[in-house]
């Protein structure tokens, strides 16, 4: 498996959030950024696309506990406490917009 490091800079996922913005982004790139690293076996990209994979995406993401996501090799607590940190923000952020809105 290549590593980020390995990629050219336009693939690499920090450089083209820098570069073109974050909506330009997939969301396992995304999730790359938010794991930081990956492990012997995987980069950040391809573990990014396992997690994304098993779970469904970001929505499936939601609400999942710790031992969920223990089950995906790799995910230390480093890692998980990363996804849970912004999916809980993800959350906040929601709920939010939603009481502006009068929805909640």
């Amino acid at each position: 498996m290549p590593k980020i490091k390995d990629l050219p800079l336009e693939e690499r996922p920090r450089e083209k959030l820098l570069e073109y913005g974050a909506d330009k982004l997939s969301d396992a790139e995304l999730l790359a950024i938010i794991l930081r690293t990956g492990i012997k076996e995987k980069s950040a990209l391809d573990l990014a696309d396992e997690i994304l994979t098993k779970f469904g995406g970001f929505k499936g993401m939601s609400g999942r506990n710790f031992e969920d996501f223990k089950k995906i090799g790799g995910l230390r607590d480093a890692k998980l406490a990363s996804i849970s940190t912004t999916l809980e923000i993800s959350r906040r952020v929601v709920r939010q917009v939603l009481k502006d809105y009068h929805i909640v």
